[in-house]
Parts: structure tokens; C-alpha cells; sequence
């Protein structure tokens, strides 16, 4: 979910995308209309050619995890060939229900889904929506709903140049023939990050994929390649209500936003791209996997977000071309209630994806740090939290006083060992200026309305108001302002009505500094009126006594404890704890670097934050950063092992993350917006999942925890009242799983999480060796108020043999607070495996202790 604009703050964390309503009104007779996705009962194709997966070097292997079974790249063709017939045979069988069922009326099909689910989305009233729901041959009818969005140092804070990457010849290899598609804001197909024109090691093409690439007057033939092999844009939901504008929104895969850009650079984008923003050098970029391939699938606008009917058909079609990671930097703007949580048709095609062998990565949200805040629910997607790392901005500048005052900004600093005049804003307006009333003249919009002569040479002090904030003004005009001034600097003190929030480093082309701080910024006022003198007739300023200088804020400093989890990063558990099962899967299952991201940036996006303008790079913070890290990575796993079934590399993410910062200590967590860094505790499994990313261990995992869609299946049957629901999403009955009693603890997952338990539990985890033979140790730390037992205690296993674990967890108090534990499995070969234990109630009446 989201972006952290520079400058923006916490609560516009989805800056221009709101909940929109799902209705429009047709204007022929006054009905009101709505988008509806409608699903059939009828099988979508990918269950016909589920157990087909695609390897990336075309070898034909028994699968090694679950069902799967493998097939050459000639073989994949042919059934997608026989896929698209079938995928024409069922939009006529949708065409020819929709006029059966609204015989004469007027209805506009928007899309036909066959693939990950069988069904259309259809614009209708609700009394035709109820006819349609009346069919036999229907099983759901949902109405559409509303979604919104959600690096030079992060390999090297990682560990990818010695680790990652070293182990399979360099970042020249890292992540080839690896397909990632973006469900996003689209792409800049014209950014260095993705150009394929590298001689010496030329791309390949991934023959596995079978993508195309839209060609519109924005978007021209040419602008895929070999690195970006596939690009499409789905907008037929925003059409209908008559939102989409075509001047901001592009009708193309091309990004209007930057959003989409900068995601796929983090995860994809080239090696070794210099950063260069408002012409200062900030080190070279890189995504995580830099050899891999980006395929585009664009249904998140600027001006408006996005809908689940256009979503559902990205995914759908990025389903179809043969990906094998789906990024999702996007979330629902409101969580389905009750057992609906895992029933909505974004989470089910992610659902069938994944039994189509396709990684699926989410980020976590942007609403931490309150408890239950998460927006990312479903076990077989790999939801993703946001830390910092190591790399900070930081400015000041310096009093005539000695007074030091921190602040923010990426601008130069003034001459050294030099200082200079401030002059506020109001007091160098000119004698003919009309705007000596005027509240917002401080915020140093207008150079006509200041004294050249006064402000040349010297610093200019303005107001950063609310204005700022909601983007009224803006720090590109101040900056003009005080150019066509002469000034030297710009100096931002911060209006006391903007209380608590956290500003980021904002470009600058020449010397200035927003002092983020109310309080610092009261001091600054105090010295400067102390230092002032002014004639009691005219109430002009005859002096200006206050100096300073500006330090400036281009060099980053790598002295931070990192990492820490973020405090707009969404927490678990999952938001329906009204509902145990919903609380008894471990949210988010991992955090990777999400603060201070350099990426990729659309230049030509418009109605763009207003310091990116025209810039090919922005440093952005949020969860949407933090979910393409661990696609990268995933494709780097992928790479090394092609037939690990996506749960399978969610085990391998998850078990070997790191639960320590740099410096030793643990990883802690900001539990506020206002004063985070004073704010913060050690991190719980449910602020950061598993732990901090991993990469090098990843792609050595030794043991991992697998699931399949068949697993996944009974733990969604196991949920009261949910056959009938799984019938009608799915087509398939839950009589077909036997063990149809799977709670969220039962399923297969490197992680524990039990929502009551009520004196004794016991579950059991199989474990596969992936790695040689290996003896382990089994150890473990009880959550506060449980007796836990593991067994066995030690164990041998051989290479690609299975053990089972079974944890006996009994309750010794009474105690409704959550509580945490840790099981570790360690290896004489030097494998550590992580489970995180998490019991969120216990209730414990008249227990004995033998």
C-alpha cells in the first residue's frame, strides 16, 4: 500500500486516492447502475493446467514439493494456445448468459475472467445484479469495491554484492529469466532502469513468457525490450464511471504517477544506474534481482486509485503470460467483513495463482502502528511490512548564537565558515506590495510581492504551513521565489498548527533546510526578533541582527541502528480477530527496507508530487517499497531453485530472517507518528512477521515449511459456515477435502499463531531438507504463560527427506494479553531455522500444573 510522499506526511499516506463510490447513474432512465464482478460455477481454465508449472531452464523434473509436475517451454505453449481457445469459449458462454438473464435491458460488460476465476464484470443496477445472482449457473455476485496504493543502498545494506549475488555470478546474472509482473501505476518504458542495451551481457529471452505489449501514441512500438518484456493497462471499471482522465491517468501502460516506476526499479531495475536529482549525485541504483524481467500490468491510477474489477483482470491476464512473481504494492480500502476476509475476488485469483506456481508478495499497509491494522490477510499471499536501514539524510544549520538546529533537506549548504542575514519573509515586503494582510504571504509564493534589495545576498525565512501539506503551496515555488530574489538560502520554519508530523528530506537545488520541529523552529523566531531593530514610527525593520549558516544535507550518514520497524507500517494480527482463524495466521510474515528508498522515477508522470517534477529518480517511503525488496528476492530464489512451489520460497523468506539490528541488539518497532525514534519498544511477531529479510540466507535455506493449494483449500473449508462460499468462488465442494477441519495453526506455515487456547494445544509442523544431511537441535523460548514442549529435541535428516515437528502448548495462567515465543531448529551444517510463536488469548479455567 502506499507511498510516503518527501515532504507529505501521515496522514496522506495515499495522497489522491480516496474511496470512491461504486455507482454511477444512467441518465436514460435514472437507475442507479454499479459495477458488479460476477463469478460462474464452471471451472476457469488455470484448474485444467493447475498442475502445470513452468521451469526456467525448460528442463521436464518431477516436482519436488506438492503436486506439481513440470514441462518443457513447447509444451507450455501448446496449452496456452488451448487456454485461449477456451478463454474465447467462455466469454461467448458469458455473453450468451448475460442476454438470456437481461433479455432487452441495457448492461455493459466490462470484462470477461477465465483464467484464475471464471466470471466478468458487468455494469448493471442492483435489481439486474439480483437477477443474475438468481442463476443457476452463478455462484457470487460481488459488488466492485475501491483499492489504493501502498535503491542506491539497500543491496549493499542487505548484503546482495558479497552475498545474494555472489552466489550465482554476480549481479550480471542475479534473477535471469525470472518474469516479475507489476500490478501498479504502470511504467516508464524509457528509464535507464530498464533498458536492455548491454553488450556484454545481453538479455535473454524468457521463453516461458507469453506477454504482449500495448502500443498507444504515449506508449510506441519500441518501448519493450528484452528486460521489459510485457506491458498492458486495465481501466474499463474507472471508464464506466466516468472518472478516468485520459490528460492525467495516460489510456496506456505508460506511469502518470511514478509509483509503478519506482516499485518495479526497487524489485528489477538495472545495475549500476547513476541518481541524479536536481542535479546532485546520490550513488548508484540497483534493483534486487537486476537481471530479471519486468512485465507490467497497470490498474492504479493518479487520480483516482483503482477498482478490484480492473485488478482482478491484471492479475488474471499477468497470470495467463507465464509470470512467476506478482507484486502487489496495493491494498482494499476497506476489509471485507467476517469470513468474506478471504473471499473477495482479488485474494481468490491470488489463490489460483498461487496453485498456477506464481510467488505472490503484498504490502502490509500503511496504517500502523494501532494493532490489527493490516490490510493483507490471506495465508498464500506473502505480505510485507516496512523498516528502515542504515542510510539518513540529515541537515542543520548554525546560529550566530552557537545554537545548532536540526532540520531536513537534500540541499547544499551555504559557503563555509560564512554567515548570512535572515530576513523573514514579512519583513522584506516591498513598499508597494498589497499583501502585508495577507496570512499565507510568509509562505514566499509571490517574488513581486518581496524587496529585492533587502533579500539579495541573505537567507530567506518562510512559513511551511498546512498549505505545504495539502499542496496549496509549494516548497519548487519558494525556492523560485527566493532564486528570482538573489537570495542565498531558504530557510523553512514550521507553522505551530502543524503539530506531529514527520517531514522528509525534500530536494533542493540550492542552499536550505525545513526545520521540521515546532519547538526548534520557536527558537529560530525568538533569535531573530531578539536580533532585530525597528523604527517606532514606521514599525520597519532598520536592522536585521539574526545570522546564520546552513550546513547542508547531501551527504548520507550510515551510523543508524537499523533496522526498525516503521511506525506507519500495518500490524497484525489479522484485523478479524472476531473470527479465530482470521487471527491464527502470523501478519506480516516479514519486513524488508520500506524508508528512504532511492528508485526509478517517471519523469513525465503528471500531476506529480510537486519536487519530482521532471526528476528520473525519488527517494520514497512506505510498504509499496518494502513488498518489490522481497520480489526481487523472491526471483533470486526462483532463480536458484525453479521448482520451489511458492510456499516453498515464503518458508525460505521466512525462516531464515534476522531478528537483530546492526549494532546486536533487537529489532525494535516506532509505536507513534509524532516522535517515533522516542517512541519505540522491542519488535513483536506482529509488528514485523518472521523478522528483517535475509537475503543471503534465503538462497540457503537448508529446511522449509511447504503448502499447497489443496492445504490452503481445507484451511478455507474449515471455517464455519464457508462450503457454500468456497463452492462459489472456487466451483469446488468441500466434500473433496476430507480433512476439512484445518485451522489457521494446522496449516503448514513457518510460523505459529493461536488465537485461544483454551489448557492444551498440540500442532505439527513437516519439515523438507533441501540443502545435504544434516543433524539438528531443537530449542526454544515459551511465550509468557505457556508450558511448551517440542519434539523430537533432536533429529537427523537426510537430503530431500521430510520430518515432523509436533509443539505441545499448555496454558498455565489466565492472561488475555498476547504473548510471544520462538522455537529454533540449528544445524551442525549451519542452518538456523526461526518459527515465531505467537498466542494471542488464553483462557485457562480451574487448570492444574503436574
Amino acid at each position: 500500500m502506499g507511498r510516503i510522499y518527501w515532504a507529505h506526511i501521515v496522514f496522506l499516506f495515499c495522497l489522491g486516492i480516496f474511496l470512491l463510490p461504486s455507482s454511477c447513474q444512467d441518465d436514460s432512465d435514472g437507475a442507479t447502475t454499479a459495477v458488479y464482478i460476477v463469478t460462474l460455477r464452471q471451472t476457469p481454465s488455470s484448474h485444467y493446467y493447475g498442475e502445470l508449472r513452468r521451469v526456467s531452464n525448460g528442463r521436464s523434473k518431477p516436482g519436488a514439493f506438492g503436486r506439481t509436475r513440470f514441462h518443457k517451454p513447447s509444451t507450455f505453449r501448446n496449452i496456452t494456445r488451448t487456454d485461449r481457445r477456451y478463454g474465447s469459449y467462455i466469454a461467448r458462454v458469458h455473453d450468451s448468459l448475460l442476454k438470456k438473464v437481461l433479455k432487452g435491458e441495457k448492461y455493459l460488460k466490462l470484462y470477461s475472467y477465465h483464467y484464475l476465476i471464471n466470471g466478468f464484470a458487468v455494469l448493471v443496477t442492483q435489481q439486474q445484479a439480483e437477477k443474475l445472482s438468481r442463476r443457476g449457473e452463478v455462484s457470487n455476485v460481488v459488488l466492485d469495491f475501491s483499492v489504493r496504493t501502498a535503491t542506491t543502498h539497500t543491496p549493499q545494506f542487505l548484503g546482495l554484492p558479497q552475498g545474494a549475488w555472489s552466489q550465482d555470478g554476480g549481479f550480471e546474472t542475479a534473477g535471469e529469466g525470472i518474469v516479475i509482473g507489476f500490478v501498479d501505476t504502470g511504467i516508464d518504458p524509457t528509464h535507464p532502469s530498464f533498458g536492455d542495451n548491454n553488450s556484454e551481457h545481453p538479455y535473454p529471452v524468457p521463453a516461458h513468457f507469453s506477454g504482449i505489449c500495448e502500443v498507444t501514441p504515449d506508449f510506441p512500438s519500441g518501448s519493450c525490450n528484452r528486460k521489459l518484456v510485457g506491458a498492458r493497462h486495465f481501466a474499463a471499471s474507472a471508464i464506466t464511471r466516468g472518472i478516468f482522465n485520459s490528460s492525467k491517468d495516460y489510456a496506456s501502460p505508460f506511469d502518470g504517477d511514478g509509483h509503478g516506476t519506482h516499485t518495479a526499479a526497487v524489485a528489477a531495475g538495472n545495475h549500476g544506474i547513476p541518481v541524479v536529482v536536481s542535479g546532485h549525485h546520490f550513488g548508484n541504483a540497483s534493483g534486487m534481482a537486476p537481471r530479471s524481467h519486468v512485465a507490467v500490468y497497470k490498474a492504479l491510477y493518479k487520480s483516482f486509485g483503482g477498482f478490484a474489477a480492473d485488478v482482478v483482470a491484471a492479475i488474471d491476464q499477468a497470470a495467463q503470460d507465464g509470470v512467476d512473481i506478482i507484486s502487489l504494492s496495493i491494498t482494499p480500502n476497506r476489509r471485507p467483513p467476517g469470513i468474506a476476509t478471504f473471499f473477495n475476488p482479488i485474494d481468490m485469483s491470488l489463490l489460483s495463482a498461487v496453485k498456477a506456481g506464481i510467488f505472490v508478495v503484498q504490502a502490509a499497509g500503511n496504517t500502523g502502528p494501532s494493532p490489527m491494522s493490516m490490510s493483507s490477510f490471506s495465508p498464500w499471499i506473502y505480505t510485507v511490512g516496512a523498516a528502515s536501514h542504515d542510510r539518513s539524510y540529515s541537515n542543520s544549520m548554525v546560529l550566530g548564537n552557537n545554537v545548532t538546529i536540526p532540520g531536513v533537506g537534500l540541499a547544499p549548504g551555504t559557503d563555509d565558515n560564512q554567515m548570512y542575514k535572515l530576513v523573514h519573509a514579512h519583513d522584506a515586503l516591498n513598499n508597494n506590495s498589497t499583501a502585508a494582510d495577507d496570512m499565507y504571504v510568509n509562505e514566499c509564493q509571490d517574488a513581486s510581492n518581496f524587496d529585492h534589495d533587502l533579500v539579495k545576498g541573505n537567507l530567506l525565512m518562510c512559513s511551511y504551513s498546512i498549505r505545504f501539506v495539502l499542496g496549496l503551496s509549494t516548497i519548487k515555488q519558494a525556492l523560485e521565489t527566493a532564486k528570482n530574489l538573489s537570495s542565498v538560502g531558504v530557510v523553512f520554519y514550521m507553522d505551530p498548527f502543524v503539530i506531529g508530523f514527520q517531514l522528509n528530506p525534500v530536494p533542493m537545488k540550492m542552499p536550505g533546510i525545513i526545520i521540521a520541529s515546532t519547538n526548534d523552529s520557536k527558537s529560530l523566531l525568538q533569535y531573530y526578533n531578539s536580533s532585530l531593530e525597528i523604527d517606532g514610527t514606521s514599525k520597519r525593520v532598520t536592522k536585521f541582527g539574526a545570522v546564520a549558516t546552513i550546513c547542508g544535507g547531501l551527504k548520507a550518514n550510515y551510523s543508524n541502528a537499523a533496522p526498525k520497524v516503521m511506525y506507519y507500517s500495518a500490524r497484525g494480527p489479522d484485523p478479524g480477530d472476531s473470527l479465530p482463524h482470521e487471527a491464527e495466521i502470523l501478519k506480516p510474515n516479514l519486513v524488508a527496507p520500506g524508508n528512504f528508498i532511492w528508485a526509478a522515477w517517471s519523469s513525465l508522470g503528471t500531476d506529480s508530487v510537486e519536487f519530482l517534477a521532471g526528476e528520473n529518480f525519488a527517494m520514497m517511503s512506505g510498504t509499496s517499497m518494502a513488498a518489490p525488496h522481497v520480489a526481487g528476492l523472491a526471483a533470486l530464489i526462483k532463480q536458484k531453485f525453479p521448482n520451489f512451489s511458492p510456499a516453498a520460497i515464503a518458508s525460505a523468506l521466512s525462516t531464515t530472517a534476522s531478528l537483530y539490528d546492526n549494532n546486536g541488539g533487537p529489532i525494535m518497532a516506532q509505536r507513534s507518528y509524532a516522535s517515533p525514534d522516542l517512541n519505540q519498544s522491542p519488535a513483536t511477531p506482529f509488528d514485523m512477521g518472521s523478522g528483517f529479510v535475509n537475503a543471503t540466507s534465503a538462497l540457503n535455506p537448508g529446511l522449509i515449511f511447504d503448502s499447497s493449494y489443496d492445504d490452503y483449500m481445507s484451511f478455507l473449508c474449515g471455517i464455519n459456515g464457508s462450503a457454500p462460499v468456497v463452492l462459489n468462488f472456487t466451483g469446488q465442494n468441500c466434500n473433496l477435502y476430507y480433512n476439512s477441519t484445518v485451522n489457521g495453526p494446522d496449516l503448514n506455515l513457518p510460523s505459529i499463531t493461536i488465537a485461544k487456547l483454551n489448557q492444551t494445544r498440540v500442532v505439527q509442523r513437516t519439515i523438507q531438507n533441501v540443502g545435504g544431511n544434516e543433524s539438528f537441535s531443537v530449542g526454544w523460548s515459551a511465550p509468557y504463560g505457556v508450558s511448551l514442549k517440542v519434539s523430537p529435541t533432536h533429529f537427523y535428516i537426510g537430503s530431500g527427506e521430510k520430518q515432523v515437528l509436533s509443539v505441545f502448548l499448555n496454558a498455565t495462567i489466565n492472561n488475555s494479553v498476547a504473548s510471544f515465543g520462538r522455537i529454533g531448529l540449528f544445524g551442525n551444517q549451519g542452518h538456523i531455522i526461526n518459527i515465531p510463536l505467537s498466542v494471542i488469548l488464553k483462557i485457562s479455567l480451574n487448570l492444574t500444573v503436574s
